[in-house]
């Protein structure tokens, strides 16, 4: 059986769990609390699978895989029904489009060790950190927004009436939008996206909340 290091508030790791809920995969949550907390045994473990000591790593047998997206497009072709990418060329390159939009250009400047590096090391006060982040998540939606309101293939969801991977990527980032106090307001089409995803099963089992590592932290623990 697959196993999925994670950790219940990751971004990443929340696609990837929306990806196995959506395909029906059976897996093992492996949290990675130990980690977290500077566990040093653990932490020797974990940095043979995972050099970089990140999360998500999924476990296949003897491989070990990092990397959201890389993880998500080797499911898809591991495990193709349902299918999570369009048959057309161009709308599966829609789809990757937002998706490393989301990714590339909203996730990586806002992540937990960059926002750390800020306080720990530059000695940014907290609202300076919380600008930062509020600054380059909407300027991600702002063009995510326009891409979905001029985009041809919208239904529902990002792409169609059916989730894609793309909508995998676009509700964890609505999460910690929402989390961090960024408002939604100006994103009418995110938003309606999202709360259809929110209505949907796999996204639903998915969410941080549920996951059993959320009772080993302190909400309050971390910005």
């Amino acid at each position: 059986m697959l196993e999925l290091y994670s950790y219940y508030r990751s971004t990443a790791s929340y696609r990837v769990r929306i990806v196995l809920e959506l395909k029906k995969i059976p897996y093992i949550y492996r949290s990675v609390y130990k980690l977290r907390k500077n566990d040093p045994e653990f932490t020797a473990f974990y940095s043979n699978i995972n050099p970089q000591e990140m999360v998500p790593t999924l476990i296949d047998n003897e491989a070990a895989i990092s990397q959201s997206l890389a993880i998500i497009e080797y499911l898809e072709e591991r495990y193709p029904e349902p299918a999570l990418l369009p048959n057309d060329p161009l709308a599966r390159a829609y789809v990757r489009q937002i998706s490393q939009l989301i990714a590339c250009d909203i996730h990586l400047l806002s992540i937990m060790r960059v926002r750390k590096f800020f306080t720990s090391t530059m000695d940014f006060s907290f609202s300076q950190k919380r600008n930062w982040y509020h600054h380059w998540v909407n300027e991600g939606l702002k063009a995510l927004e326009e891409l979905l309101k001029l985009n041809k293939f919208r239904g529902s969801f990002c792409y169609g009436n059916e989730p894609t991977i793309a909508d995998a990527f676009l509700a964890p980032q609505v999460y910690n939008a929402e989390r961090f106090e960024c408002s939604l307001s100006p994103y009418p089409i995110i938003r309606q996206i999202n709360e259809v995803c929110m209505n949907h099963p796999a996204f639903i089992a998915a969410q941080p909340h549920l996951q059993p590592d959320a009772s080993e932290y302190n909400p309050n623990d971390e910005y």
